[in-house]
């Protein structure tokens, strides 16, 4: 009986099998994963602190939104949200 698409998809690879390189799997330390920064190419951080600065300001501007907006609904509005009928 041959085996279908589907499962051979789930068969473990030959480099599955193999073992962990050495050098992959040092990073235990904060010291060692910092020496691993060094090995992040240099054109990427450019686009890292872009990135960065955008999620930051994405976050100042959505809470100052929430804080500074008088017309932002921030409950439920209507006849059923009211304690008293």
């Amino acid at each position: 009986m041959r085996t279908s698409a589907a499962l051979r998809m789930f068969r473990p690879t030959a480099r599955m099998l193999r073992p962990i390189p050495k050098e992959d799997q040092a990073g235990h330390t904060i010291s060692q994963r910092l020496r691993k920064l060094k090995q992040i190419p240099a054109e990427l951080i450019p686009l890292a602190v872009v990135v960065g600065f955008a999620v930051v300001a994405a976050g100042y501007s959505s809470l100052r939104k929430f804080t500074v907006d008088k017309n932002l609904r921030l409950s439920r509005q209507g006849p059923s949200s009211r304690s008293e009928h």
